[in-house]
């Protein structure tokens, strides 16, 4: 069986946010590698007539799945302010995730994003914003944008968005390790116990 986990998230997801600041220490106990696959979670909501937690219809339901996102990350002792601007379109900036796995400059895009979405509250929907914020973390922000707008890096998004939703997602975060898939981040200790019943 794979050693691979692989992570479908859109920065969007605060739940996604919050499996980003887990994985790696799953990955470390269990010997396993992350592999990081951006897709356009409005996409999947909308293949799968799913909705964003946000937009749940329930006041109680809505309000219970906020308060439960803050206990778990503050059991999780993870770092998270929220967003005024929240929810925000985030197809130019899952483009521009993808540009930089093109790039080979993910690692330093990905630290970037993720604290600037949820713990300094950016309008990552806005181009100039996300510029300024990847040129602070000395990133090349024209060269990804332009990369961005390439119509092979919207073809992959939108393969890959395709691919999740074959596979099963319906929202995120959303892991696979081989076809087994895993959503949301109360199913990391049933991934972390299917890593360590695999054959190394």
């Amino acid at each position: 069986m794979p050693r691979s986990i692989e992570f479908f998230f859109d920065y969007g997801s605060p739940y996604s946010y919050l499996a980003n600041a887990l994985l790696p220490g799953l990955a470390a106990r269990t010997d396993a590698d992350i592999v990081y696959r951006p897709m356009l979670l409005g996409g999947v909501f909308k293949a799968t007539g799913n909705r964003s937690p946000a937009f749940e219809p329930v006041e109680a339901k809505r309000a219970h799945g906020g308060e439960s996102l803050r206990r778990w990350l503050a059991h999780h002792a993870v770092p998270f302010a929220g967003n005024p601007h929240f929810p925000i379109d985030t197809l130019g900036l899952m483009r521009s995730c993808v540009a930089a796995q093109r790039e080979g400059v993910f690692a330093a895009f990905h630290a970037a994003i993720y604290p600037a979405f949820w713990v300094a509250g950016e309008n990552l929907g806005d181009p100039r914003v996300v510029s300024a914020v990847l040129g602070a973390a000395g990133l090349d922000a024209p060269k990804l944008v332009e990369c961005a707008a390439s119509a092979d890096i919207k073809a992959q998004l939108r393969a890959t968005t395709e691919e999740a939703v074959a596979r099963g997602a319906f929202g995120a975060p959303t892991f696979f390790l081989g076809d087994a898939m895993y959503f949301g981040v109360d199913q990391l200790p049933l991934l972390e116990r299917a890593l360590e019943e695999c054959p190394a």
